[in-house]
This record gives C-alpha cells, structure tokens and sequence, in this order.
C-alpha cells in the first residue's frame, strides 16, 4: 500500500511539473512584455515631462502608453508611445519621446529585426514632435509623408522606431541638426524598444531622411561604441543634410527672402543649445531677432511663411560684424562624414532644392575616403521630398539583403 501511495505520489509530481513547464512556455511565447506590464505613463503632455528618477543608463524605457489619432502606423500590429532616457553630447542625462510599432503576426525567431527612422526638419517647439502629431496639425505634412514607406517595412516583417530627438517634445531645447544628439536619440530607441517588447530583435538598421538622414549617419558612425550590445546591419540615407559649414558661408549670396534663413534660425537655435558661446542676440540681425521667439513656439510649416522669418532674405540673417567663429567651428563638427563599418546606401534626388546633390556628391566622397561600404543612387526628375517614394524599392532590397526579415 505504501509503494502504490509512492508511485501516486511519484506520477502526480511528473504532471505537475510537466504543467508548469507548458505553462512557462506559453508565457515565454507571448514574450515577457506580455508576462510582465511595462510602466505605463501618464495621459496627455504630462506623458512627455519624465518622472524626478529615471534610469541611469541610457537606452532605457521610463513608460509608455499607446499611441493615438494619426500616430499610430495602420499596418503595425500595435504603435506605442515611449519616454526613454539618452545623454546629451555633454554627457548629462535626458529623456526622449518617440513611438514604437512592431508587425502583425508571429515575430520570428531570433525576434522582429528593427529599422530605427529619423525624421525630417519639423521645428524645435515641442508640439512639432511626430509622437505629438495630430490630423491637420501644425508639422503633420512634415510627417506623414513617410507613413507609405514605413507601413511597407512592417508588412515586410520590420519593427519600426521613431524617435522624435533629444529636446523636442520633451524639457529642454532640441539641438537641431547637433549630430550626437539625434544618432545617440536613434540609438537608444532601439535599445528601450527591447525594454517595452524582447520580441524586437538586437539586429537593427538605420534610416532617415533630409535632418534624419544626418542623424541616420551619426547614429552609424556611433553605433559600435554607444550600444555595443545591438547590431547594426546597414544605413540608409535619403538626402542627408551635410557641410552645413559650406552652406553658412554661402548665405550673403542669398539676397532673395527664402524659407532657409527660418532653417537657417533652427540650426543657430539647436547650436546654442549646446555651446554658450553662441549667443543668438549678438549673432543674428533685428529683423531675424524680431521672430526668433517664435521658433520655440511654431513649427517650419509656420516659420517658412513670408510674414514670418521665411520673408527675410538669408543674407541678412546674420548681424553686420558678428563673430560667427563659434557658430561656425561647431558647424564643421557636425558634417555627417562618419566611420562605420555597416554598409551605407545614399539615396539623393538630382532636382533636391533643400539638400543639393552637389554636396551629398562631395558627402559620398568623403564617406569612401574613409573606408565605408557606400553605395550612392541618385534619381533623375527628383525633388527632395520625392526621393524616399524613388528610392523604396532599391531601399527595401538594401534591407533585406543585410537584414532579411523572415517574410
């Protein structure tokens, strides 16, 4: 009787463990986001004001929420909305918003593989942010021209990052076109993407386009050292901004009002962000300073218009003997001629207004000078916002080939 009582005992402690074991592989299945919550963050523009701790490393995710109205991409299987901690070029620590989307269907093994996306110039005020954007908002045309292509990197099997940079949308000023500080925000959206779901793969890519497409090669050429724990597989840049040190010099040529002097104050802006030196009083013209202010409250849709900064020729954006040697020695550091031992794809259109093929021509150069795998493409009859839709196809091969998607 006592060893048929064992034998019970025996057998029922097989089943039990055998239930546990189904159980856990169930739970592991459903990936670990699922087991376990993420820290979900407040509603409204409270969400982008982080909490007094965050934590310490960069790459982190402090919360989330789902994201809503035009954010959210139609063919992911969920859009999140994430506040995730990165450091500002001078080392200090900071929190950045941006939205994660991940494919409908099975993730696959090893996990979704990601392409990390850099947006083009929207502004700096906080409600040009793409995570903040609204239908007929003030930056959505600045936006959504993208969702085309993203939604097909999703159907193809891709997870996508978008990060809205250091300072715009969340405290702070964004350092507009400051190169470590859009690649290292590109950079640790990947990693805190892992935070919110480990389906998300450590194999990722980079793209980005016009102001993404300088910080898509920043990213790059940062990759190795700041997120030695991801792999980078490839970048694609569509007419990445570049020489903007050979641009600031061309401006007294500029004698007609333009849309570039309100760039032109964005890049003065995000310069003095980081280097007290420039002081936009002493550098830029009354007429400039008369709408300067206005640049931390509208986006470019608004600051290009010719009743705004957008009615002043470039010409006259800068004050009659002003020192520009710190505005421009800071400028020279942010060429995006990086090193980087993943291969590059430059995608620039020859009728491109905004971003000359004459520099992303000399920008090639560079970049094989230094020893980077770089294949140029440039298309005829292309303007500047018409080269990611031009270059789709040759984009998605370059993604598939260095990171296939399992789809």
């Amino acid at each position: 009787m006592i060893i048929h009582l064992n034998r019970v005992r025996t057998a029922l402690a097989v089943v039990a463990f055998v239930v546990a074991a189904v159980f856990l592989a169930a739970t592991l299945q459903t990936g670990v986001a699922d087991a376990k919550p993420k820290k979900q963050g407040p509603g409204g523009l409270a969400f982008y004001k982080p909490p007094k701790k965050t934590p310490r490393q960069h790459g982190r995710l402090i919360w989330t929420n789902k994201a809503t109205g035009v954010v959210p991409l139609k063919s992911a299987r969920w859009t999140k909305k994430v506040l995730y901690t990165s450091t500002t070029p001078g080392g200090k620590r900071t929190a950045v918003s941006g939205s994660v989307s991940i494919p409908k269907g099975k993730a696959p093994k090893g996990g979704w593989p990601m392409i990390t996306y850099g947006h083009g110039t929207t502004g700096i005020a906080d409600k040009c942010a793409p995570s903040r954007n609204t239908a007929n908002g003030p930056a959505t045309s600045y936006i959504s021209y993208t969702d085309a292509e993203q939604n097909a990197w999703l159907k193809a099997g891709y997870a996508v990052a978008r990060s809205d940079y250091q300072g715009l949308g969340t405290p702070g000023v964004h350092p507009f076109l400051i190169g470590k500080a859009s690649g290292r925000s590109m950079l640790d959206i990947v990693r805190a993407s892992r935070d919110l779901d480990p389906r998300i793969s450590k194999r990722f890519l980079i793209a980005g386009h016009s102001q993404g497409g300088h910080a898509a090669l920043f990213a790059a050429g940062e990759a190795a050292k700041w997120t030695p724990d991801l792999k980078l597989r490839g970048t694609v840049a569509y007419a990445p901004a570049s020489h903007l040190r050979l641009q600031a010099g061309s401006l007294p040529i500029l004698t007609a009002p333009s849309s570039l002097t309100a760039l032109a104050a964005l890049i003065v802006k995000g310069a003095s962000a980081v280097d007290p030196a420039i002081d936009a009083s002493q550098l830029l013209s009354d007429p400039v300073l008369a709408f300067y202010p206005q640049t931390d409250r509208e986006c470019l849709s608004r600051l290009a218009e010719p009743d705004n900064l957008g009615g002043i020729a470039p010409s006259e954006l800068i004050r009659g003997g002003a020192n520009t040697e710190p505005l421009f020695d800071l400028l020279d550091q942010q060429n995006p001629d990086v090193k980087t031992a993943a291969p590059i794809l430059l995608a620039q259109g020859e009728e491109d207004d905004t971003t000359f093929p004459f520099l992303t021509d000399m920008l090639n150069d560079e970049l094989v000078a230094l020893g980077d795998s770089v294949s140029y493409i440039k298309y005829p009859g292309v303007d500047h916002g018409g080269v990611l839709d031009a270059a789709k196809g040759d984009a998605m091969s370059f993604f598939q080939e260095r990171l296939p998607s399992g789809r």
